[in-house]
């Protein structure tokens, strides 16, 4: 698979992260990383933010030093607006204002709730697109905040994890009611980002399609049930 590049000027990229991948160089077997594929395109490149390797979509990355810092800067200020899309289990029947605080766990989990060692605010916005009944619902998320694991930890908190997430109590593989494709990594995507770029001010959107896993289960699910626009 050739890795997708969304955007790229003389200053920054934006690469559509494939699922199961992985941004940086990790601890087990030796792979070859997003980043060094993007660097095979675009030559050198500063890793801005990090996305889970089951996680797909907009990954932003500096292509000089400074330009990272003014880009790491504007993450730091939450001055850069990143909506996900997440396929959830069970019916999320309204939006949803999630105000609970992330705190570190253990195995490079994260917990969520006040008065947690370590807990920092944290607040994600979702949005239901299309509801499945009970089974489950698109939903889009804006995380307000930028902690690790915050939007699967908030959904989960809120009583609708991912359809597949082994760490916050949705295990794997998830398959449509009544026979269908199988979900086999956590169906979140980072559907677009945007900021004022760092040098010329301008704004800047990029959009990232949804990967082809996530728009067969959607497929399926509309086949099999009704669906209702939230």
């Amino acid at each position: 698979m050739t890795l997708a590049v969304l955007h790229a000027d003389a200053h920054l990229a934006v690469v559509d992260k494939p699922p199961g991948r992985i941004v940086v160089p990790g601890r087990s077997t030796p792979e070859v990383t997003v980043r060094q594929e993007a660097e095979a395109l675009l030559g050198p490149l500063w890793v801005v933010h990090r996305l889970d390797r089951g996680t797909s979509g907009a990954l932003l990355l500096a292509r000089t030093a400074a330009v990272h810092r003014s880009l790491c800067a504007l993450f730091e200020a939450h001055a850069v607006s990143k909506r996900y899309l997440a396929l959830v289990r069970g019916a999320v029947a309204s939006e949803l204002r999630i105000d609970v605080p992330v705190a570190p766990g253990r195995k490079g989990k994260m917990r969520a709730g006040a008065g947690l060692p370590g807990a920092r605010p944290s607040t994600t916005f979702v949005r239901p697109l299309v509801s499945f009944g009970a089974v489950a619902t698109l939903v889009e998320a804006f995380p307000a905040s930028g902690r690790t694991h915050q939007v699967r930890v908030h959904l989960a908190h809120a009583g609708h994890p991912l359809l597949v997430d082994p760490d916050y109590g949705a295990p794997s593989p998830w398959t449509v009611p009544g026979g269908g494709p199988e979900l086999h990594r956590t169906p979140l995507h980072a559907a677009s980002l945007e900021f004022l770029h760092p040098v010329t001010g301008q704004p800047v959107r990029v959009d990232a399609p949804l990967p082809e896993d996530m728009n067969a289960v959607l497929r399926a699910l509309r086949k099999d049930q009704p669906s209702n626009s939230g």
